[in-house]
Protein backbone atom coordinates (compact mmCIF):
# COMPACT_ATOMS: atom_id res chain seq x y z
CA UNK A 1 0.00 0.00 0.00
CA UNK A 2 1.33 3.49 -0.80
CA UNK A 3 2.60 5.21 2.34
CA UNK A 4 2.82 8.92 3.15
CA UNK A 5 5.76 9.71 0.80
CA UNK A 6 4.11 7.98 -2.17
CA UNK A 7 0.80 9.79 -1.59
CA UNK A 8 2.59 13.11 -1.13
CA UNK A 9 4.52 12.49 -4.35
CA UNK A 10 1.23 11.94 -6.17
CA UNK A 11 -0.21 15.12 -4.63
CA UNK A 12 2.78 17.15 -5.78
CA UNK A 13 2.46 15.77 -9.29
CA UNK A 14 -1.26 16.51 -9.48
CA UNK A 15 -0.99 20.01 -8.06
CA UNK A 16 0.01 21.86 -11.27
CA UNK A 17 -2.87 20.38 -13.28
CA UNK A 18 -5.49 20.27 -10.52
CA UNK A 19 -5.14 22.99 -7.90
CA UNK A 20 -6.86 26.15 -9.09
CA UNK A 21 -8.18 24.24 -12.10
CA UNK A 22 -11.72 23.32 -13.03
CA UNK A 23 -13.08 19.86 -13.84
CA UNK A 24 -14.45 20.12 -17.37
CA UNK A 25 -15.58 16.49 -17.54
CA UNK A 26 -15.58 13.53 -15.13
CA UNK A 27 -16.38 9.95 -16.09
CA UNK A 28 -16.69 6.83 -13.95
CA UNK A 29 -16.28 3.52 -15.75
CA UNK A 30 -17.94 1.44 -13.03
CA UNK A 31 -20.28 1.97 -10.09
CA UNK A 32 -17.81 1.37 -7.31
CA UNK A 33 -14.28 0.85 -6.12
CA UNK A 34 -13.91 -0.41 -2.55
CA UNK A 35 -17.25 1.23 -1.89
CA UNK A 36 -19.86 2.66 -4.29
CA UNK A 37 -19.30 6.15 -5.65
CA UNK A 38 -21.59 8.78 -4.07
CA UNK A 39 -24.82 9.42 -5.92
CA UNK A 40 -24.25 11.79 -8.85
CA UNK A 41 -20.48 11.69 -8.26
CA UNK A 42 -19.37 12.66 -11.79
CA UNK A 43 -22.03 15.34 -12.17
CA UNK A 44 -21.25 16.89 -8.78
CA UNK A 45 -17.59 17.24 -9.77
CA UNK A 46 -18.05 18.53 -13.32
CA UNK A 47 -17.67 22.30 -13.44
CA UNK A 48 -16.21 22.54 -9.94
CA UNK A 49 -12.90 24.29 -9.28
CA UNK A 50 -10.26 22.81 -6.96
CA UNK A 51 -9.33 25.53 -4.48
CA UNK A 52 -6.88 23.45 -2.47
CA UNK A 53 -5.11 20.12 -2.97
CA UNK A 54 -3.71 18.59 0.18
CA UNK A 55 -3.05 15.33 2.01
CA UNK A 56 -4.34 13.88 5.26
CA UNK A 57 -2.59 10.68 6.35
CA UNK A 58 -2.68 8.48 3.23
CA UNK A 59 -5.62 10.32 1.64
CA UNK A 60 -5.54 12.84 -1.21
CA UNK A 61 -7.91 15.74 -0.55
CA UNK A 62 -9.24 18.23 -3.11
CA UNK A 63 -11.32 21.05 -1.59
CA UNK A 64 -13.87 22.27 -4.13
CA UNK A 65 -15.48 25.67 -4.62
CA UNK A 66 -18.92 24.39 -3.56
CA UNK A 67 -17.95 23.39 0.00
CA UNK A 68 -17.29 19.73 -0.69
CA UNK A 69 -13.99 17.84 -0.68
CA UNK A 70 -13.07 15.07 -3.06
CA UNK A 71 -11.38 12.33 -1.00
CA UNK A 72 -9.17 9.77 -2.75
CA UNK A 73 -7.44 6.74 -1.27
CA UNK A 74 -5.17 4.77 -3.60
CA UNK A 75 -5.74 1.46 -1.82
CA UNK A 76 -3.22 -1.31 -2.47
CA UNK A 77 -2.55 -0.73 -6.16
CA UNK A 78 -4.26 2.48 -7.24
CA UNK A 79 -2.44 5.10 -9.29
CA UNK A 80 -3.12 8.56 -10.70
CA UNK A 81 -1.64 9.32 -14.12
CA UNK A 82 -1.56 12.70 -15.84
CA UNK A 83 -1.70 13.01 -19.63
CA UNK A 84 -1.09 16.39 -21.26
CA UNK A 85 0.76 17.98 -24.15
CA UNK A 86 1.26 21.41 -25.62
CA UNK A 87 1.38 24.30 -23.15
CA UNK A 88 0.74 21.97 -20.22
CA UNK A 89 3.54 19.60 -21.12
CA UNK A 90 5.95 21.09 -18.58
CA UNK A 91 4.60 22.42 -15.29
CA UNK A 92 6.83 22.73 -12.26
CA UNK A 93 9.22 19.80 -11.96
CA UNK A 94 7.04 17.46 -14.04
CA UNK A 95 6.83 16.62 -17.74
CA UNK A 96 3.43 15.34 -18.81
CA UNK A 97 4.39 14.34 -22.33
CA UNK A 98 1.73 11.73 -23.05
CA UNK A 99 -1.16 12.28 -25.43
CA UNK A 100 -4.50 12.64 -23.58
CA UNK A 101 -6.50 10.97 -26.35
CA UNK A 102 -4.55 7.76 -25.78
CA UNK A 103 -5.30 7.64 -22.05
CA UNK A 104 -8.06 6.22 -19.94
CA UNK A 105 -9.18 3.31 -22.08
CA UNK A 106 -7.51 0.46 -20.22
CA UNK A 107 -9.34 -2.38 -18.50
CA UNK A 108 -8.42 -1.06 -15.06
CA UNK A 109 -8.90 2.66 -15.76
CA UNK A 110 -11.91 3.37 -13.56
CA UNK A 111 -12.17 7.17 -13.31
CA UNK A 112 -11.18 9.86 -15.81
CA UNK A 113 -10.97 13.54 -14.87
CA UNK A 114 -10.58 16.26 -17.50
CA UNK A 115 -9.37 19.67 -16.29
CA UNK A 116 -8.97 23.06 -17.95
CA UNK A 117 -5.17 22.91 -17.54
CA UNK A 118 -5.86 21.22 -20.03
CA UNK A 119 -5.04 17.74 -18.81
CA UNK A 120 -6.54 14.30 -18.38
CA UNK A 121 -6.09 12.52 -15.04
CA UNK A 122 -6.73 8.78 -14.99
CA UNK A 123 -7.27 6.70 -11.86
CA UNK A 124 -6.32 3.05 -12.40
CA UNK A 125 -6.64 0.24 -9.88
CA UNK A 126 -6.53 -3.42 -10.85
CA UNK A 127 -7.41 -4.62 -7.33
CA UNK A 128 -10.13 -2.00 -6.79
CA UNK A 129 -9.20 -1.43 -3.13
CA UNK A 130 -9.09 2.31 -3.75
CA UNK A 131 -11.76 4.77 -2.65
CA UNK A 132 -13.29 7.99 -3.89
CA UNK A 133 -15.98 9.93 -2.11
CA UNK A 134 -17.25 13.44 -1.42
CA UNK A 135 -17.33 14.93 2.09
CA UNK A 136 -18.45 18.32 3.37
CA UNK A 137 -15.26 20.33 3.77
CA UNK A 138 -16.34 21.95 7.03
CA UNK A 139 -16.93 18.59 8.72
CA UNK A 140 -13.99 16.54 7.44
CA UNK A 141 -12.44 15.91 10.85
CA UNK A 142 -15.76 14.50 12.07
CA UNK A 143 -16.16 12.16 9.12
CA UNK A 144 -15.75 8.45 9.88
CA UNK A 145 -12.71 8.26 7.57
CA UNK A 146 -10.76 10.81 9.60
CA UNK A 147 -12.24 10.69 13.07
CA UNK A 148 -9.52 9.73 15.53
CA UNK A 149 -6.61 10.00 13.10
CA UNK A 150 -3.32 10.90 14.76
CA UNK A 151 -0.98 13.80 14.20
CA UNK A 152 0.72 14.46 10.87
CA UNK A 153 4.39 13.48 11.25
CA UNK A 154 5.69 16.33 9.08
CA UNK A 155 3.70 19.00 10.90
CA UNK A 156 5.29 21.52 13.25
CA UNK A 157 3.00 20.23 16.00
CA UNK A 158 4.69 16.83 15.89
CA UNK A 159 7.50 17.26 18.39
CA UNK A 160 9.36 15.16 20.95
CA UNK A 161 6.94 16.02 23.74
CA UNK A 162 3.98 15.00 21.61
CA UNK A 163 5.61 11.75 20.58
CA UNK A 164 6.40 10.96 24.21
CA UNK A 165 2.77 11.57 25.18
CA UNK A 166 1.52 9.37 22.35
CA UNK A 167 3.73 6.47 23.43
CA UNK A 168 3.20 6.81 27.17
CA UNK A 169 1.71 3.70 28.75
CA UNK A 170 1.49 1.76 25.47
CA UNK A 171 2.35 -1.89 26.03
CA UNK A 172 2.74 -2.69 22.33
CA UNK A 173 6.11 -2.80 20.53
CA UNK A 174 7.27 0.59 19.32
CA UNK A 175 7.01 -0.63 15.71
CA UNK A 176 3.30 -1.40 16.17
CA UNK A 177 2.65 1.85 18.03
CA UNK A 178 4.15 3.92 15.21
CA UNK A 179 2.03 2.08 12.63
CA UNK A 180 -1.14 2.86 14.59
CA UNK A 181 -2.86 5.59 12.55
CA UNK A 182 -4.50 6.87 15.74
CA UNK A 183 -1.03 7.71 17.05
CA UNK A 184 0.67 9.08 13.92
CA UNK A 185 -1.21 9.47 10.65
CA UNK A 186 0.39 8.24 7.45
CA UNK A 187 3.37 6.24 8.68
CA UNK A 188 3.74 2.83 7.06
CA UNK A 189 5.89 -0.27 7.38
CA UNK A 190 8.82 0.75 5.20
CA UNK A 191 9.47 4.12 6.77
CA UNK A 192 8.95 2.98 10.35
CA UNK A 193 11.62 0.29 9.83
CA UNK A 194 13.98 2.87 8.36
CA UNK A 195 13.35 5.48 11.07
CA UNK A 196 13.84 3.00 13.93
CA UNK A 197 17.15 1.94 12.39
CA UNK A 198 18.33 5.54 12.10
CA UNK A 199 17.43 6.15 15.76
CA UNK A 200 19.09 2.91 16.98
CA UNK A 201 15.77 1.78 18.51
CA UNK A 202 14.74 -1.88 18.47
CA UNK A 203 11.34 -2.49 16.88
CA UNK A 204 10.69 -5.02 19.66
CA UNK A 205 11.09 -2.50 22.49
CA UNK A 206 7.80 -1.73 24.25
CA UNK A 207 6.56 1.73 23.32
CA UNK A 208 6.21 2.70 26.98
CA UNK A 209 9.86 1.80 27.55
CA UNK A 210 11.32 4.02 24.84
CA UNK A 211 13.68 6.34 26.69
CA UNK A 212 13.57 10.15 26.39
CA UNK A 213 16.98 10.20 24.71
CA UNK A 214 15.72 7.64 22.18
CA UNK A 215 12.65 9.78 21.46
CA UNK A 216 14.96 12.73 20.83
CA UNK A 217 16.63 10.66 18.09
CA UNK A 218 13.49 8.99 16.79
CA UNK A 219 11.54 12.19 16.09
CA UNK A 220 14.05 13.71 13.63
CA UNK A 221 14.67 10.26 12.14
CA UNK A 222 10.97 9.94 11.25
CA UNK A 223 10.85 13.40 9.71
CA UNK A 224 14.12 12.96 7.81
CA UNK A 225 13.29 9.60 6.25
CA UNK A 226 9.88 10.88 5.11
CA UNK A 227 11.34 14.04 3.58
CA UNK A 228 14.10 12.11 1.81
CA UNK A 229 11.58 9.61 0.44
CA UNK A 230 9.36 12.41 -0.87
CA UNK A 231 12.35 14.07 -2.53
CA UNK A 232 13.14 10.73 -4.20
CA UNK A 233 9.61 10.32 -5.52
CA UNK A 234 8.66 7.61 -3.02
CA UNK A 235 9.51 3.90 -3.13
CA UNK A 236 8.48 1.78 -6.11
CA UNK A 237 8.31 -1.83 -4.96
CA UNK A 238 5.20 -3.03 -6.77
CA UNK A 239 2.66 -0.55 -8.13
CA UNK A 240 3.79 2.95 -7.19
CA UNK A 241 4.61 5.35 -10.01
CA UNK A 242 4.65 9.11 -10.10
CA UNK A 243 1.86 10.79 -12.05
CA UNK A 244 4.19 11.25 -15.03
CA UNK A 245 4.78 7.50 -15.20
CA UNK A 246 8.27 7.53 -13.68
CA UNK A 247 9.27 5.23 -10.83
CA UNK A 248 10.19 6.45 -7.37
CA UNK A 249 13.81 6.01 -6.32
CA UNK A 250 13.90 5.71 -2.55
CA UNK A 251 13.97 1.89 -2.67
CA UNK A 252 17.60 2.26 -3.76
CA UNK A 253 18.38 3.97 -0.44
CA UNK A 254 16.88 1.48 2.01
CA UNK A 255 19.19 0.81 4.95
CA UNK A 256 17.24 -2.14 6.40
CA UNK A 257 13.95 -2.73 4.61
CA UNK A 258 14.18 -5.80 2.38
CA UNK A 259 17.88 -6.29 3.25
CA UNK A 260 17.64 -9.45 5.36
CA UNK A 261 21.00 -11.19 5.67
CA UNK A 262 23.02 -8.17 4.57
CA UNK A 263 25.42 -6.18 6.71
CA UNK A 264 24.17 -3.20 8.67
CA UNK A 265 25.48 0.13 7.42
CA UNK A 266 26.17 1.42 10.92
CA UNK A 267 29.86 1.18 11.83
CA UNK A 268 29.33 -1.30 14.67
CA UNK A 269 26.28 -2.99 13.21
CA UNK A 270 25.66 -6.66 12.55
CA UNK A 271 23.52 -8.58 10.08
CA UNK A 272 20.05 -7.35 9.13
CA UNK A 273 17.33 -9.64 10.44
CA UNK A 274 13.70 -10.08 9.47
CA UNK A 275 10.93 -10.86 11.94
CA UNK A 276 7.15 -10.71 11.70
CA UNK A 277 5.20 -8.33 13.93
CA UNK A 278 1.41 -8.15 13.71
CA UNK A 279 1.55 -9.89 10.35
CA UNK A 280 4.05 -7.39 8.89
CA UNK A 281 7.70 -7.93 8.03
CA UNK A 282 10.10 -5.99 10.22
CA UNK A 283 13.72 -5.47 9.20
CA UNK A 284 16.30 -4.32 11.75
CA UNK A 285 19.83 -4.78 13.08
CA UNK A 286 19.69 -6.69 16.40
CA UNK A 287 23.22 -5.56 17.23
CA UNK A 288 22.86 -1.80 17.04
CA UNK A 289 19.11 -1.34 17.62
CA UNK A 290 18.42 -1.66 21.34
Amino acid sequence: MPELPEVETVRMGLQPVLEGRRFTHVETRRGDLRVPFPRGFAGRLTGRRVVRLWRRAKYLMADLDDGETLVIHLGMSGSMSVFAQGATRKLGRYYYDRAPEEAGHGKHDHVVFETDAPARIVFSDHRRFGLMTLVKTASIERDKLFLGLGIEPLSEEFDAAGLARALKGKNTPIKSALLDQRVIAGLGNIYVCEALWRAFVSPKRKAKNVKPEQIEKLLPAIKAVLREAIAAGGSSLRDHRRVDGELGNFQHHFAVYGREGKMCQHRDGGTIKRIVQSGRSTFFCPKCQK
